[in-house]
């Protein structure tokens, strides 16, 4: 089978298989494993988009399926695929190792086939990318589903002038080029984020579902997700999705949304064949008052199954959860408060309001019908010193108390590990914002990913936390909330000793790799390599129960008839669709874009 582009998604270390270590909680709070093998979203809305216009695409998840066995060949897999181009996504930083590698890998299978990356990520670091070999292109800005057919067009025709596609860093022999962000869309209702229908027909149309399986376990419970926009309205000094952040790397100013019309149509597609939870990523009310009634209005005419799971960034009032409960029969939210400490999250930027707010709030989702809150504070966030690491642990018991000891309240600590976000304003400023940065380049951050415990891995310091102290109070505020929630019942006890034994095991082999680091380098893959097996089992959940973060959910799928049914409907609308490109068989070459108004016309 050919195709025109093929999209992999690589592990965060290329050879993890062999040569993992420590990884630690770095990804205890996502649905990935330390191998942070879940693709983008972006990826499935570019492949969704190209094949909108005829193209084939392909997604293959080359990190989970190396996770799924250890027999998987990725040079095998690779090898006989024929396609026009490859891409892979380096999107977040902890992937710059084995993305560089998997490009590496696909040039020698490939020498000829043109080879892009994209990302956010990729798009900071871009000069950088384009110096590789293996690397032909690079595709900047945070919206490329339109600039990629673009580019695909060229490809295709042998067309080799580069200059007139936006946001585009180009290699041609000798020459580099970089074009100028100029195409920032203003909004995306013409666009699948993520391409779901794309997801779905790819099964049946590439005969393969575990290509393109988001994750490990994603077949066991499938979540799904939908982004509202692209941006955000808000400046956390150490996310590299802020709004500062968005405008210096991605030329963005303000937010591009997706309707609510747009939304409940591809929640009501969802529907059709999971019954898992739906993630809605950023908070709904960053689109205003009128956004939020009309999507609930829309959401409430559904009649959901699906439990939906909501994002908030700052304090909500009690009518909002009203609107909540009155759309949805299941709903939860997510917040990541980062600390009990108001100032120090208002000068971050995050829940910018007073803990009683914060009080406000959870009580307000509990008594409008919330089936399950996920509360997450932070380790190494600006201005946080050991103590008051620990103490949020005394807040969330604070927190308890005021809801009534509600066991619908979910507790948990991470790290801000292993990176510092390029582009966010405490990667750019350090010092104003009181970090020491230890990684700056992007071979600066491949290194440090390869390093055997995650202490070593983390590219920054504070002022008032070195890496030992963010290291210690991360496993030491953990263990508090662990007893916490034995206390009130929140575990039993068998959890309760299972994180209790891998938090101390971690402890210990963090001393013992700085043992072995102490020792003269020649002696360190031998050392490593006694301890490897060992450690392979701390590095899932090692601060928290294995299912804190999942929600009950009595049947996972809809009916095999009703996935059947919708894969085949999503065939037929790409072949009618098919039939009606072929009456116009230049129609993607003639498409391009409309730099003054960001829209795109034929």
């Amino acid at each position: 089978m050919k195709y025109d582009l093929v999209l992999l998604h690589a592990p965060s270390v290329y050879d993890f298989r062999e040569n993992s270590l420590l990884a630690g909680p770095i990804s205890d709070v996502v649905p990935s494993s330390p191998v942070f093998e879940m693709y983008p979203i972006g990826i499935t809305s570019i492949a969704e988009y190209l094949e909108r216009y005829g193209l084939r695409v392909k997604i293959i998840n080359i990190a989970n399926r190396m996770l799924m066995s250890e027999k998987f060949d990725v040079e095998k897999k690779l090898r006989n695929i024929k396609t026009k181009a490859f891409g892979i996504d380096l999107h977040w930083l902890p992937h710059a190792h084995g993305s560089i590698e998997l490009a590496k890998i696909v040039k020698k299978l490939h020498p000829d086939v043109p080879m892009i990356f994209g990302g956010l990520s990729a798009t900071y670091y871009h000069k950088e990318l384009i110096e590789y070999p293996c690397i032909d292109f690079v595709m900047r800005g945070d919206s490329t589903e339109k600039l990629m057919l673009l580019l695909m067009n060229k490809i295709e025709t042998g067309n080799t002038h580069y200059v007139d596609i936006p946001n585009l860093t180009w290699k041609k022999g000798t020459d580099i080029g970089y074009n100028p962000i100029t195409y920032v869309p203003k909004d995306l209702d013409d666009l699948d984020v993520p391409g779901y229908r794309y997801a779905v027909r790819s099964v049946f149309k590439y005969r393969n579902f575990l290509d393109p399986l988001p994750y490990n376990g994603w077949l066991q419970y499938p979540n799904t997700a939908l982004l509202t926009a692209r941006g955000c309205s808000q400046n956390c000094l150490i996310c590299g999705g802020s709004k500062d952040a968005y405008d210096q790397n991605c030329g963005r100013s303000s937010l591009a949304l997706r309707s609510p019309e747009k939304l409940v149509e591809d929640i009501k597609f969802i529907s059709r064949f999971s019954r898992a939870p739906i993630f809605i990523l950023h908070d709904l009310r960053q689109g205003g008052r009128e956004y939020v009634k009309e999507f609930f209005s829309r959401l409430k005419a559904l009649n959901l199954k699906n439990e939906v799971v909501f994002e908030l960034f700052q304090y909500a009032d009690e009518e909002f959860f009203q609107q909540m409960n009155d759309s949805v029969p299941n709903y939860s939210i997510e917040i990541t408060l980062e600390t009990h400490d108001e100032k120090i999250r208002r000068y971050n930027g995050k829940f910018n309001c007073t803990n009683p707010k914060v009080i406000e709030t959870l009580n307000f989702a509990l008594k409008h019908g919330c089936k399950k809150i996920d509360l997450f504070f932070m380790v190494g966030i600006p201005g946080q010193t050991y103590a008051s690491v620990l103490e949020n642990i005394d807040f969330c018991e604070t927190i308890h108390l005021a809801c009534n000891q509600d066991k619908r309240i979910f507790y948990f600590v991470a790290p801000l590990a292993p990176f510092l976000d390029p582009a966010s304003p405490a990667f750019e400023f350090p010092e104003i914002h009181g970090y020491k940065k230890l990684c700056h380049t992007l071979e600066d951050h491949r290194e440090a990913i390869k390093q055997p415990s995650w202490k070593h891995m983390l590219s920054y310091e504070t002022k008032d936390l070195t890496r030992d102290d963010i290291v210690n109070s991360t496993y030491e505020s953990a263990q508090l909330l662990n007893e916490f929630k034995l206390k009130y019942g929140l575990i039993d006890q068998a959890g309760y000793d299972d994180i209790k034994w891998k938090i101390e095991k971690s402890v210990e082999y963090i001393e013992k790799i700085d043992r072995v680091l102490a020792l003269p380098k020649e002696q360190h893959a031998a050392e490593l390599e006694k301890i490897r097996k060992e450690v392979q089992q701390l590095n899932e959940y090692s601060i928290c129960g294995k299912n804190e973060l999942k929600w009950e959910v009595k049947k996972n799928y809809a009916n095999f008839f009703s996935l059947a049914m919708v894969g085949l409907e999503q065939l037929y609308l790409e072949y009618a669709n098919k039939a009606k490109l072929s009456l116009r068989p230049q129609f993607r070459h003639q498409f391009k874009l409309d730099a003054e108004h960001n829209e795109a016309e034929m």
